[in-house]
């Protein structure tokens, strides 16, 4: 368990020798019930909704460890951390600082990122169409076609330009194997207009906040974007990394829950001027994400077994690696 979510409103958090202890209080006395025990050996992040309680002993035990704690609003939004101090960090991101200033080094790197994520996004596609034949090969080689030129834009704003088509296009074909009942036109996020878009969205701010701290921990900024800019309010480089993953794990889950009707109608509800999931359907789709994160699966590029956390992990090395000039830049890539 690399990732813990607690969700229920008002429950506690206390430490208990090397384990949390989470209880649902009653008439405000939080040692009542008990709900979960999760042991702190394997934990690299824990995820907290902002009416969860927590005692200072439990996050000082969590700093120890170099556990980061994020605070979540209703939508699944980050609204903050707790982060562990630095590590021996300070030449890492200084050199990080200096590359992200070099358009070249910029530019090449961006252009990985979304050359991988189109060709994720073409592998996928070729998955399901296998079984449903509901795209053209004419369509499918526009995805390679535009995967090969992301390879060497004239710029970052043509670079966004392609990865733009490459989104439009993908999810264009993508609608074609979702069932009847759930529609979806377009992508939409703030807000997300439709249950699809809900759980493309709750699925992205997952991916989103476990890479942001798999680059704090292994000691990179997680602001300084390549292919997103570099903005106050974001993690801009966690969104980059994110790029390639959005295929495999937001697109395909998306599929999966909603085809296999392990999401229903019902676990959605309107709010804000969008729809959301409810308690429910966030418990149901974070299960099946951490699922799939520690799937093993045999990784034809790396040329072993692995699993997409372990991809996380390796990506945001990659980086670093890249950064330092001790090793190229290898953005996750489905078989």
């Amino acid at each position: 368990m690399s990732t813990a979510y607690v969700e229920t409103d008002y429950a506690w958090v206390r430490l208990h020798s090397e384990r949390l202890r989470v209880y649902s209080p009653k008439d405000d006395d939080p040692s009542d019930d008990l709900l979960q025990e999760i042991p702190m050996l394997e934990l690299e992040r824990l995820c907290l909704r902002e009416h969860v309680q927590i005692t200072t002993e439990a996050l000082c035990a969590l700093l120890r460890r170099g556990v980061t704690v994020h605070y979540l609003d209703w939508k699944g939004d980050c609204l903050g951390a707790t982060v562990p101090p630095p590590g021996e960090q300070s030449a890492t991101r200084l050199r990080q600082y200096e590359r992200t200033k070099e358009d070249a080094f910029v530019l090449q790197h961006a252009g990985l990122l979304v050359e991988a994520k189109i060709r994720n996004q073409l592998r996928l596609l070729q998955r399901v169409n296998a079984h449903h034949a509901k795209a053209a090969a004419e369509e499918l080689d526009e995805l390679t076609r535009l995967a090969a030129v992301a390879t060497r834009p004239s710029d970052l704003g043509a670079l966004l330009g392609i990865e733009g088509a490459a989104a439009a296009l993908h999810y264009r074909i993508w609608e074609r194997f979702l069932p009847e009942g759930f529609p979806f036109e377009k992508r939409s996020t703030r807000p997300p207009a439709n249950a699809v878009n809900a759980c493309l969205s709750f699925a992205s701010t997952l991916v989103y906040h476990d890479l942001v701290a798999a680059l704090h921990l292994r000691g990179l900024d997680p602001g300084l974007g390549l292919l997103h800019a570099t903005q106050d309010g974001r993690w801009s480089l966690a969104l980059d990394l994110m790029e390639p993953f959005r295929p495999a794990l937001c697109d395909a889950l998306t599929l999966r829950l909603l085809s296999h009707r392990i999401l229903q109608p019902d676990e959605f509800e309107p709010h804000e001027g969008g729809v959301y999931l409810a308690e429910s359907g966030r418990r149901d789709l974070i299960a099946h994400y951490e699922r799939r994160l520690d799937r093993s699966f045999y990784s034809e590029p790396a040329g072993h077994r692995t699993t997409l956390r372990q991809a996380f992990v390796d990506e945001v090395l990659s980086l670093k690696a890249a950064i330092n000039g001790t090793g190229e830049f290898k953005p996750f890539r489905l078989n």
